[in-house]
């Protein structure tokens, strides 16, 4: 099997060069001295033949233009392969406008976060501020549900969730314009303040003992 396939390989490179020594040889017997030869390939980019013109079924393909000489003058690339160039020029194109946009926006938001504060701790000030509505908002929910009918708590811890969930968001987004705050300005990255925590809700009054007789 691997004789044969050998084989089959070294015959088609064998005629090959003959079409391709006959053309040649075609041309100089003409006299021709601006005499050319066309090479066309086929989908692999295997040279199939060689002749004064490019069958109509390989208009397609990537040819070899070589002088009288056998010396390569010009080349061109298949359709195919015109496609899949513009394909990848295209995509390069995309993605360094993506960079560089991404680039402009990042650089805008420095100079935001640069004129806004002066120092880190005026971040987690800012921070704190904005949540203590949310604080407020979650212990709140959290009183309701200590006693919420049965068929109302699932509306609160729906609520509930959805504000410590927007705390959290707070919380991050605060923490990395911390981070990026210290980079633009050269500094270590100090001990993170915490962020306020969620005062406990307080606990329903015990009922009074009923009075004795």
């Amino acid at each position: 099997m691997v004789n044969s396939m050998w084989l089959r390989a070294f015959l088609i490179a064998a005629l090959t060069q003959i079409a391709l020594g006959a053309a040649t040889a075609h041309a100089q017997s003409k006299g021709d001295k601006g005499g050319k030869i066309i090479c066309w390939k086929d989908s692999a980019g295997k040279v199939v033949g060689c002749g004064d013109r490019v069958p109509p079924e390989y208009q397609s393909s990537g040819t070899k233009e070589l002088d009288k000489s056998g010396v390569t003058r010009k080349t061109t690339e298949s359709a195919t392969d015109t496609a899949k160039r513009q394909a990848q020029e295209k995509d390069v194109s995309a993605n360094k406008a993506a960079e560089e946009k991404r680039l402009a926006e990042q650089k805008r938001q420095d100079t935001v976060l640069l004129n806004s504060y002066t120092t880190a701790a005026e971040i987690d000030r800012r921070r704190d501020r904005d949540l203590e509505p949310i604080n407020l908002q979650i212990v709140q929910f959290q009183t309701v549900l200590k006693t919420a009918p049965a068929g109302d708590k699932a509306k609160y811890e729906q609520g509930l969730a959805s504000k410590e969930k927007e705390k959290e968001e707070i919380i991050q987004k605060y923490a990395a314009q911390k981070q990026r705050f210290l980079e633009l300005k050269g500094e270590a990255p100090a001990a993170a303040k915490p962020a306020p925590a969620t005062a406990a809700a307080p606990s329903p009054a015990p009922a009074p003992a009923p009075a004795k007789k």
